[in-house]
């Protein structure tokens, strides 16, 4: 499984995230967000109906009437799959089986919170441990992304 985290410098998820789903939606891609809580999911939830100013992100959750089987973004706290993504980002301290059946996983971090940063680094060695394939995003000053490990 390939495992790519996003280590935010600049911006908070809520604004970091909706050009980067807007990216795997125009692939043609689906996603799961995992929240690590409740607060994190309606937050993200609010953010992707205020934040993608150019363009418009559908998405869900367990609490909509839409089946969660055509949202193409779905919001949850539960490790499913209701929506038959390709795609599974994580937000929050949240740990992913080795063998979820993802194409690709995205762990997006706040690298600003100390407790963040260390619960992504162990993350990263669990997963290094597991042999999965790794990359490391670093957000630049544009709010673009730059490669920086494999």
């Amino acid at each position: 499984m390939e495992i790519a985290f996003y280590h935010l410098t600049k911006t908070d998820v809520e604004s970091a995230l909706p050009p980067l789903l807007n990216k795997v939606l125009t692939a043609g891609k689906r996603v799961v967000i995992r929240c690590a809580d409740e607060a994190r999911l309606q937050m993200l939830d609010a953010a992707l109906w205020t934040k993608g100013k150019n363009f418009f992100l559908p998405h869900g959750t367990a609490n909509d009437d839409v089946p969660p089987v055509r949202q193409p973004i779905f919001l949850t706290t539960e490790d499913v799959n209701p929506n038959q993504a390709e795609i599974l980002l994580v937000s929050g301290d949240v740990q992913v089986a080795e063998d979820a059946a993802y194409e690709r996983v995205l762990d997006m971090f706040d690298g600003q919170d100390e407790a963040a940063l260390n619960a992504a680094r162990k993350r990263w060695a669990h997963y290094k441990q597991e042999g999965c394939d790794l990359t490391y995003w670093q957000q630049q000053p544009s709010g673009g992304w730059e490669k920086k490990a494999v």
